[in-house]
């Protein structure tokens, strides 16, 4: 007889595929057996634990969704379960596999050219090489267009001039995937990536910044002083390429994420409210109305957070549009998993504030997640103008 999943009294994981039921319980059984033994003490000790990454790497997480290249090329919704299963265990460890997947493999992969594809990916599948994303910027935060970061031509070269910021593991990283506005050179002024390889002149000041949650997910600042980038590292390389590679690919390499996050955001929810309910057995909770029917409540949107997910995922794996799906998803399920991390230091109380369960890591990893690729308030905003694009009767 199976197990009932108290998040899912639909059986919604009925409608897996095998090849999804494999990937999820793959993962689960990683996360369960290597992953919760070890994470509360690299939490402590702000780090990510690296000596794991071969073993994803040999699960096909990095590069997940990518045809050839040694990656695995998976479906969004395999794909999706594995991130929620990640989430489960460790948010820092999950925001490098997401990091390295979709902000650094994402773009050469979709924009760049076969022989930088040949170059750069398989490294990165088979956990060999790790990359980063610089693009976000402090003045500007979620609104890229206002970039200060500014590449010019000289010769063969681009020289990088500017200063980024919440870069993961840029320090560690052996090359940036560099988002910089160049001039007229290439036909018009726009936004094009550059691959900055570890030890490049003039790249360089990395600060760590110090955050509330996320403590292992090392973000960066960063700094480009005269960093000259020879031309071939320019992704795509032709005028075609750059084109396509300009600020519209920027945001599509953020669109191809944002699914990804409200389905981690699932992930922790479903830690939290996993947290909460063995707390209240334990303590004899259950009998109390007010705690059951918040308990329930919690559980009947992480339900519809995680539809909304999927609903995001199949509709990106049969190549339809669904940025309003992602947007919706990306809305919902942070301010979720926030409800249920919040019920859970609640119920336990001193206990959970003392550190002594996970409840308090996650509590402070999930206000991250609203954050991170589009605030929850863009994502609203997103909603809104799909609304009024809405035909009349």
């Amino acid at each position: 007889m199976s197990t009932l999943d108290a998040l899912d009294l639909l059986d919604v994981q009925s409608l897996l595929s095998d090849e999804e039921r494999l990937v999820r319980d793959t993962v689960r059984r990683f996360v369960d057996n290597r992953v919760l033994p070890i994470i509360r003490e690299c939490f402590e000790e702000h780090r990510v634990p690296q000596e794991l990454i071969p073993e994803i790497a040999s699960l096909g997480l990095l590069g997940d969704t990518l045809e050839g290249y040694e990656c695995a090329g998976l479906s969004s919704v395999c794909s999706g379960l594995a991130y929620q299963e990640l989430e489960r265990g460790d948010s820092a460890l999950r925001s490098f596999v997401s990091v390295q997947n979709s902000l650094s493999m994402y773009p050469i992969y979709t924009f760049g050219s076969e022989a930088q594809k040949e170059r750069w990916l398989p490294p990165m599948a088979r956990g060999e090489a790790i990359g980063c994303f610089g693009l976000t910027e402090s003045h500007g935060g979620s609104d890229p267009g206002n970039m200060k970061t500014h590449a010019k031509k000289d010769g063969d070269d681009w020289v990088l001039n500017g200063d980024k910021s919440f870069a993961a593991n840029a320090s560690r990283a052996d090359w940036i995937v560099v988002w910089a506005t160049v001039d007229q050179t290439l036909g018009r002024e726009g936004h094009r990536a550059f691959v900055v390889e570890r030890g490049t002149p003039g790249l360089g000041d990395f600060v760590i910044e110090r955050k509330m949650g996320l403590k292992g997910y090392e973000s960066t600042s960063f700094s480009l002083r005269d960093c000259r980038v020879p031309a071939a590292n320019l992704i795509g390389g032709d005028e075609h390429y750059a084109r396509r590679a300009g600020f519209k690919g920027a945001m599509k390499s953020f669109n191809a994420t944002r699914p990804l996050v409200a389905v981690m955001a699932v992930g922790i929810g479903r830690a939290a409210l996993d947290e909460a309910l063995a707390f209240a057995r334990e303590h004899d909770l259950l009998g109390q109305p007010r705690v059951r029917d918040r308990l329930e409540r919690i559980r009947r949107k992480l339900r519809a957070a995680r539809l909304l997910c999927w609903r995001a995922a199949w509709l990106a794996d049969h190549s339809r549009p669904n940025m309003l799906e992602a947007s919706m998803a990306k809305a919902v399920a942070p301010a979720v998993a926030l409800e249920a991390t919040l019920l859970g230091m609640e119920l336990l109380g001193e206990v959970g504030a003392r550190g002594d369960h996970l409840i308090e890591k996650l509590f402070r990893d999930v206000k991250a997640m609203d954050i991170v690729e589009g605030t929850g308030q863009i994502q609203r905003i997103v909603m809104a103008r799909q609304l009024v694009a809405l035909p009349r009767d």
